[in-house]
């Protein structure tokens, strides 16, 4: 094994750790003040909100359209926006409501897969890059665990287990990106926008909705925050 497999192999588990970590923040116990516990948990969800958005600006879109014609962006765009679409309606129906999570799975898998791609081709960002990944996980996984518990109550265990069975995902999803897509640019490319429709409809279908507290402005700036987090990130990257 190659010393940048190790690498890519690396820095996706370490970003995945952060999904766990987040459900078990968000077991912590709610604050007795219950305007406090409020208004954490919309802020959390905007902040979170605001980071997809930003990976989806500063990230996905950017890499994904530099191999792909723009019929082929359109494409990729309106087929995930379209198929989460359809996945919302089903879940909706059977009563479930997995948004946050679905999103940060959308977020993280093409993220890896990237991060394992430009470890293959000799990129030195690829710590920078995890980094990121893990900050956009640790708030997505603490809303994923909210949104998950709100319908399942008294299965906090099993939903903990569950994050952690989700670590492997990073690792897998970088190795395909390393082995695979880092000669394939066209269909790493419509993975990533792929999944940017997808993210884009979860967020102002299932996500923004909840951000909004009545006579409370705080929750949108933290969707400006997460925004703000990406924005510096990328800003480091390019301009170090």
């Amino acid at each position: 094994m190659s010393e940048a497999l190790k690498l890519a192999l690396l820095y996706s588990t370490l970003a995945a750790i952060t999904i766990p970590l987040g459900g078990f923040l968000a077991r912590i116990e709610r604050f007795q003040n219950q305007w406090l516990e409020q208004e954490l948990k919309h802020s959390v969800i905007a902040y979170g909100a605001g980071v997809l958005l930003a990976a989806v600006a500063l990230v996905l879109v950017p890499e994904g359209q530099k191999s792909l014609s723009t019929v082929w962006v359109a494409v990729a765009v309106l087929s995930g926006g379209l198929m989460f679409m359809v996945a919302d309606i089903i879940l909706s129906r059977q009563g479930g409501s997995t948004a946050q999570l679905l999103a940060m799975l959308l977020d993280f898998m093409p993220e890896a897969m990237a991060l394992g791609a430009s470890l293959a081709l000799g990129s030195e960002s690829g710590l920078l890059l995890a980094l990121l990944m893990a900050l956009q996980n640790l708030p997505e996984g603490f809303n994923a665990y909210r949104e998950m518990i709100a319908v399942r109550p008294g299965q906090c265990r099993k939903i903990l287990i569950f994050f952690i069975l989700l670590v492997p995902i990073g690792p897998f999803s970088a190795w395909v990106g390393f082995v695979w897509l880092s000669e394939m640019e066209m269909a790493l490319g419509f993975i990533m926008l792929w999944a940017t429709g997808g993210i884009l409809y979860l967020t102002f279908q299932d996500i923004a909705p909840q951000v909004r507290l009545d006579k409370d402005w705080w929750p949108p700036m933290a969707a400006v925050a997460g925004f703000l987090t990406g924005l510096l990130g990328q800003q480091i990257l390019v301009h170090g």
